[in-house]
């Protein structure tokens, strides 16, 4: 029997559990896709898988509801695949370790994949049941949408009849979402001269951070592992010389990162006068971030004594000075709608890549720093993409700018939206909230493909996606089931 077993809607969270043992990390998609074709072929309901590994279902209407226009569920079957440090699961070859907790799901050291597992379930529920009464469903299913929407920008949707879309990628029921942020990746890579360095090995950890999500939560203002890396390295390089072994942090552009890691190499001599600048530097970032994220703390070990390969001197310094001249957090509020983002970037994966060949006069190294920048306004978007690009270039370096997806713009006359919101009253006794989200959904790209599409984006709530506290609540997920059922049977 499966750990949801007794769970109800039963359908839903039997699928949703089965999604767990399947890893679907985006980049890793191949297994759930073919996952979803095999359902489809077992049940003899229409599908098309392409070959970026996309799935659309199409299943008529029942008896009465032919007339009824046709409706577009969609989601995305990827997930953001991050763990804990001792987290043993290997996640792009093994499933999740889930567990269940007063009213929600969670996994075991790492992420849940609710996000966008969730809509995956709902569509195999409804695919499957011979019950529930609806108009006729074509089920969009992308791939990749946490790494820059990559499924939803290549799927061919010349073949779909409907333009009113539900799309099921959202993390608070009771909100209607029906508009986002476009959004970007932009990578900055600085070149970085390498040399070798005899001395003593510190590891330098910056953990205990909160992350989460960088569109839902980047108005938190919680502490970016990256970015305190990056002044902690700025401090100790104008102190002392030293060379940078090391640099590693976070696991995906779009999720605050909570931890970051440097190993630098220094004369023996500098090891106290080292810890008092980190200790010193702790204790005043602990001061800021008391509130917004009070387990910060930085950890220091010593990995030994010899002779490494490392970012020469020099360009320790210019890679410190660059990582603290990199912006970061929120950049500018909406006018429009008071408390809403409106342009935000996030420094979510830090890297040195270093490459030796035919000794060290050969080796060669480079800093990745990558960033995911939203904005619901189009030139901000950007003028933020430029800025970015400008301060690499000063540094020497260059960029790499992918996944540019649009905005979604707020419609004003919405039959669906009119429909939904009615519904909604009639079983709560209260309107939803309507809003727009400064995260990207893949309405703005799939509104591209779909003549006239009117689309509203719900979901059950959810806390802290993208992380390894990630939970799915399950009285949410049973009232979003029973809505979007009435929504379905409703003529």
């Amino acid at each position: 029997m499966g750990i949801l077993a007794e769970l109800e809607p039963k359908k839903v969270f039997y699928y949703f559990e089965e999604i767990t043992k399947i890893p679907h990390g985006s980049g890793n998609v191949g297994q759930i896709s073919d996952y979803l074709v095999h359902f489809a072929e077992e049940r003899g309901i229409d599908y098309i898988q392409d070959e970026l590994k996309n799935v659309i279902f199409i299943k008529e209407a029942t008896p009465g509801y032919e007339e009824e226009p046709v409706v577009i569920l969609q989601g995305h079957m990827d997930m953001v695949a991050v763990k804990k440090p001792d987290c043993d699961i290997d996640m792009k070859k093994e499933g999740l370790r889930i567990g269940v907790k007063g009213d929600s799901v969670y996994a075991k050291g790492t992420s849940l994949g609710g996000d966008d597992g969730i809509a995956v379930a709902y569509a195999l529920a409804l695919l499957d049941s011979d019950s529930i009464q609806h108009p006729k469903l074509e089920i969009i299913l992308t791939v990749d949408e946490e790494v820059g929407m990559d499924g939803a920008r290549g799927i061919d949707l010349s073949s779909l009849t409907g333009n009113r879309m539900i799309n099921l990628d959202s993390e608070e029921e009771g909100i209607f979402l029906t508009s986002c942020a476009g959004g970007a990746r932009v990578r900055c890579d600085l070149p970085l001269a390498m040399a070798e360095y005899e001395g003593v090995a510190m590891r330098v950890t910056i953990g205990g951070l909160l992350g989460g999500h960088s569109g839902g939560e980047i108005h938190k203002e919680r502490g970016n592992a990256n970015c305190i890396l990056g002044r902690c390295l700025y401090g100790l390089a104008a102190e002392m010389p030293l060379g940078i072994r090391e640099i590693s942090g976070g696991l995906a552009d779009n999720a605050i990162p909570r931890e970051a890691e440097a190993v630098l190499v220094i004369g023996e001599e500098r090891r106290e006068r080292l810890m008092e600048i980190l200790k010193e530097a702790e204790a005043e970032i602990k001061e800021e971030l008391a509130v917004r994220d009070p387990g910060f703390q930085i950890r220091l070990e010593d990995t030994g004594k010899g002779k490494y390969l490392c970012v020469s001197e020099e360009d320790s310094k210019k890679a410190a000075a660059f990582l603290c001249a990199l912006p970061n957090g929120v950049q500018a509020m909406s006018a429009d709608m008071p408390g809403l983002v409106e342009t935000s970037l996030n420094l979510g994966i830090l890297k040195l890549v270093k490459e030796q060949r035919n000794g060290l006069e050969e080796a060669k190294g480079c800093l990745w720093a990558e960033f995911s920048v939203r904005s619901s306004v189009e030139s901000a978007k950007k003028a933020l993409i430029d800025r970015l690009c400008s301060v690499t270039k000063l540094a020497g370096g260059s960029n790499l700018v992918t996944g540019d997806y649009p905005g979604w713009k707020f419609r004003k006359n919405s039959p669906l939206r009119d429909k939904m919101v009615a519904l909604y009253k009639e079983m709560y006794g209260e309107e939803p909230k309507v809003e727009a989200i400064h995260a990207g959904l893949e309405c703005g790209i799939l509104g591209s493909k779909i003549q006239d599409l009117d689309c509203v984006s719900i979901g059950p709530n959810m806390s802290a996606i993208h992380t390894t506290e990630e939970t799915l609540s399950i009285s949410s997920t049973c009232r979003v089931w029973e809505y979007l059922v009435r929504l379905l049977e409703m003529k």
